[in-house]
């Protein structure tokens, strides 16, 4: 069945009521539920056909259709525009669950009259998908079954080389079924990356199973990756592990640089042979799994240490994939921030002030995108207006912001004045030492110096001298240019 016909004539006169563009925009959804399901008679979910047809007619980076409890919005509700963001509430009727069509728009793109009315269509016909489910009818499986497994996920924004590149690995990745491995600092996304990889390959009907190996002791992760036979011990019901549960689809193994000796050497066994023995039994069952594993420690050093076993790192590492930690894509932050907003703000629609746009650009992310997320959820709660101001923002961001860089931008400093603002918020993070702030800044020892000869700047330490060296006086007889920092000094003869 590759498309739909109507041949009843009530059916037909129905459609024939209706505009063709809906018509069309209609047949476009139900045909993307179809070639989802390959012939084999299960259908693609409603909202994944649905985002599918609008991301196409409208040309967006994504399309994402998002419940909401107690969001419910009337029909009178308008689309809020954010820069990079539309957000359109899909009327619905009654209480409980609303819902809400969010598009992330290409950099500079503008929607015209007929990216709307694709839009209307889309809107059109959620909103009666909505209905059927709130009246009990036969769309609910279609309705929910996409969000219970995205629930909770947002898309792999970034606009940055970085991403940009990362995108491009995860689709050559997900084609193939090798094992890949993911490192990245804590936060920056991994598991994200992971489901990315699952949803673009051919498994992404199957099931993609998670787990932290740092969080189970190692007496129970036997048990919890391989499952364990009924009656092993007094009280204990047999089960499957995570390697039978993600048969046929993808298993993710977050933190495995943490994984004990003795449990290295198990997972070693199962991904040579495929085979895992559940705790008890004496057979071993086949499984068919997609190994995906992610750290965020560099195992290539852990083996040199001898903390980790060469020969599981090298049937790990046969695709290696680097996430950037949020502070070297900086170009990006904006852009998460306001979609956190957006996501976490309900029907309320949030903006960046300019000073907090600038708090948290100059912020260094420890945390990545999961401290970034935190934070927007704070702002959600803290703003009093429609606007987040800096004041909203957490302590450690707004400090270094308001004390140094902040009174430049509202005291009009000079260029000059400013980079020895920039200079001292530098030297403070290195701790003083001067060293260290030049490789840092990439500037030389003795440009460094003539910055902190600015009154108001402390001088610091060097890192192997206790004290910076002192420049000579000039000679009797020469007086040398008050210059910028970084130029020749020019000697010039005295007067007599």
């Amino acid at each position: 069945m590759s498309h739909v016909e109507c041949s009843r004539p009530s059916r037909s006169r129905a459609l024939s009521c209706q505009p063709r563009g809906n018509r069309c925009f209609v047949d476009d959804v139900l045909r993307g539920m179809w070639r989802q399901s390959g012939g084999e008679g299960r259908s693609r979910p409603l909202s994944e056909a649905l985002e599918g047809a609008l991301r196409r007619q409208l040309g967006a980076q994504w399309v994402r259709i998002r419940a909401q409890l107690g969001g419910h919005a009337g029909p009178g509700c308008k689309p809020v525009i954010e820069p990079g963001i539309v957000r359109v509430p899909v009327p619905t009727r009654g209480g409980g669950l609303g819902w809400v069509l969010e598009i992330g728009l290409v950099l500079g793109q503008v929607l015209s009259e007929e990216h709307w009315r694709a839009i209307r269509r889309g809107v059109g016909v959620w909103e009666l998908a909505a209905e059927f489910d709130r009246k009990g009818g036969a769309l609910p499986r279609l309705l929910h079954a996409h969000h219970r497994v995205r629930d909770g996920a947002a898309p792999l924004i970034g606009r940055s080389p970085a991403m940009c590149h990362l995108r491009e690995r995860i689709e050559r990745v997900a084609a193939t079924d090798f094992t890949v491995l993911i490192e990245g600092e804590s936060g920056s996304g991994k598991e994200l990356v992971a489901r990315q990889i699952h949803d673009l390959s051919a498994r992404r009907r199957n099931p993609f199973v998670a787990l932290n190996c740092a969080a189970i002791v190692d007496t129970l992760l036997e048990a919890e990756l391989f499952g364990i036979e009924d009656r092993t011990a007094t009280g204990v019901r047999g089960r499957r592990g995570k390697f039978e549960h993600a048969s046929g689809g993808s298993l993710f193994l977050d933190e495995v640089a943490d994984l004990s000796p003795s449990a290295q050497a198990k997972l070693l066994r199962a991904i040579q042979e495929r085979v895992v023995e559940r705790v008890g039994a004496d057979a071993g069952h086949p499984v068919d799994i997609r190994l995906v594993v992610a750290t965020n420690r560099p195992l290539r050093e852990l083996v040199q240490q001898g903390a980790f076993r060469s020969d599981l790192f090298y049937r790990l590492s046969g695709i290696e994939l680097k996430v950037p930690p949020l502070r070297s894509r900086r170009e990006d932050i904006l852009e998460l921030a306001r979609y956190f907003l957006v996501r976490h703000g309900g029907l309320r629609a949030l903006g960046l002030a300019a000073r907090a746009e600038n708090a948290l650009f100059s912020y260094d992310w420890p945390g990545n995108v999961r401290e970034l997320e935190r934070m927007m959820e704070s702002a959600v709660v803290l703003a009093k207006g429609h606007v987040v101001e800096l004041e909203d923002l957490p302590s450690e961001v707004r400090a270094d912001f308001a004390e140094v860089l902040d009174p430049s931008i509202r005291e009009g400093d000079t260029l000059r004045e400013w980079s020895t603002r920039y200079v001292k918020l530098v030297l403070h993070r290195c701790g003083s030492n001067k060293r260290a702030a030049c490789r840092s800044l990439d500037i030389s020892y003795h440009t460094l110096q003539t910055y902190l000869r600015e009154p108001g700047v402390s001088a610091g330490t060097d890192g192997e001298a206790a004290a910076a060296p002192a420049w000579p006086a000039p000679p009797p007889g020469q007086l040398v240019h008050e210059r910028a920092p970084g130029n020749v000094r020019q000697p010039l003869t005295a007067e007599p």
